[in-house]
This record gives C-alpha cells, structure tokens and sequence, in this order.
C-alpha cells in the first residue's frame, strides 16, 4: 500500500503539470480551432526567464514564478496580435504549421538570450516531507498538486459563473455568431492564448526542479498534453484534464508494476486502442452537422 501511494501522489504531481499543459492546449483550440503544438516551448521560453531572473536577483521562487507567468502573458498576447491575426484568412491546418514555426522560433532564441547551459530553478518548498499510509511525500509536492488543482478549479468557475466565461463558450461554441452577438471575440481570442502561455509557464517551472530548466524540458508534456487532449476529447474544457490524470497515473503503474522499459510504450498502445473505439476520446460526443 506505501508504494502505491507514492505512486498516486508522484502521478498526481506529474498529472498536475500535464493537465496545466493540456488546458492551455485546449483553451486556444476552442476559441481559435486549431492545435497549439508551441504549447511546451512558450513554458519552457518563459521557464528561463523566470530562472535568470531568480538567478541575477535573488528574488524567492514565488515572486520569479509570478514574473515567468507576467512575462509568459505578454509572450502569448504577442503571438496573437502579431502573428495570429495577421493570418486570420490561412485555415486552421496552415495556422498549425505557424506554431511549428513558433517551435523552431522559441529553441533558437532562448539559447541567444540566457546561454546553452541548463540552468536550475529550486522547489517552491525546499524542506520538508511528511508520511501518509507509508508513503513520504514532500510540502513541494503537495503544493504543486494544490495549485494545479486549485488553479483549474478556479477556471472553470470562471467559464461557468462569469460573463466573460460565458462570451469564452460562446466562442467555443461558434465566433460567427458571438461576432453578431456582440462578443469581442478578438479580445476573447487573446486572452486565450495569453492564458494558455501562463499556464505552461507554470507547467514548466512546477517541473524544472526535477530536470534543470533546458532547450528540450517540455517536450514531453507536450506530447502528453496533447494526448490527453485527444484522450479526454476535445469537445469539452475538463475532458483533457481528466484525460491528463489518467496518463500522469497510468504511466507511473504500468513502468512500476509492468516495465521500466516498456511502460510508457504500453500506456500509449493502450490509449490508441481505446481511441480506435472511442475515436471523440471519453468525454467527447460526435458532432452532427445539420444541411
């Protein structure tokens, strides 16, 4: 049982920065339709911004956590009106591509700007464990699952309490028609992306005491975000979430419990079969147009 839940809290951990990727994912799908795949290099960008600052000011970790996610909005209002209006008439595939773009953009300009030695962000909470049915769990650790978990609760509640949540579904939902409802879908759009980048910021500063801020720290929460996009399916703003959880578990348990080696290989096997019979993921519904 102590092992198991390590695993739990160390999946809960590792779903917390998955499922921050994956929202962010899924925010500027539903309001732009079109797949981030800039997602993890828009963290990792503003993940050293965050450690150079930390690094050359001697400021805590919160305070540089909370200028990587300044600087990370202002990264993503950038993006949008710079670059995403102005392809406002190339379809969803071709603004795709521009985020391939936006890839190569960010892993050749972080580099110029803070070097190519990693660099190190330390946990928000140094010292401490404590011990739950066996399991030692650290307060960093806790903290992460907290402010992952917190942070996604309190979206949604903003998608489904607030006016502006509600001009974002409406969005989601179809722009043409928010446009002639008077939704500043610009604005909406915007936002969007600028959360999205705050939220991978945060994705990859949670991460980086484990593996040292680097050109290459996000590539694999983006491709796990985005197969948890898939998973949870991408008609709903929680479903990726969930689908995030279930692959930050699922991976601990079968590397542990089945194959170091080929763990992670079975849990996407698995979900591609899944997929196959499920193909709109666990939450999603197949859309029917009406002619």
């Amino acid at each position: 049982m102590s092992t198991f839940m390590q695993i739990l809290f160390s999946s809960l951990e590792t779903g917390s920065v998955y499922a921050l990727a994956s929202l962010g994912i899924i925010i500027i799908f539903q309001t732009s339709r079109m797949q981030n795949f800039a997602q993890g290099s828009v963290g990792m960008l503003n993940a050293f911004v965050a450690t150079f600052f930390l690094m050359n000011t001697g400021v805590s970790p919160y305070f540089a956590a909370f200028v990587g996610m300044l600087s990370a909005f202002i990264t993503g209002v950038l993006v949008d009106f710079v670059i995403m209006r102005n392809a406002k008439h190339v379809g969803a595939i071709g603004k795709e591509i521009i985020t391939f773009g936006l890839i190569m953009f960010f892993l050749g300009i972080a580099p110029m700007i803070f070097g190519t030695s990693p660099l190190s962000f330390p946990r928000f909470i140094q010292h401490g464990t404590f011990e739950i049915m066996g399991a030692s769990v650290t307060y960093n650790a806790v903290l992460n699952i907290s402010v992952g978990l917190s942070l996604m609760t309190l979206l949604f509640l903003f998608l489904q309490k607030t006016k502006w949540g509600l001009a974002v579904r409406v969005t989601a939902s179809n722009d043409k028609t928010a446009q002639l409802m008077g939704v500043p879908t610009k604005l909406i759009t915007m936002g969007a992306w600028a959360v999205a980048a705050s939220l991978g910021a945060l994705s990859a500063l949670m991460l980086a005491p484990a593996i040292t801020v680097n050109v290459s720290m996000m590539d694999s929460v983006q491709i796990s975000a985005l197969v948890a996009c898939v998973l949870g399916g991408f008609q709903t703003f929680y479903g990726p979430v969930i689908g995030a959880y279930i692959i930050g578990l699922s991976k601990n348990l079968l590397s542990f419990y089945v194959s170091s080696t080929w763990g992670e290989a079975l849990m996407y096997l698995l979900i591609l079969v899944f997929i196959i019979f499920r193909p709109n993921g666990l939450i999603g519904k197949k859309k029917i147009k009406k002619v």
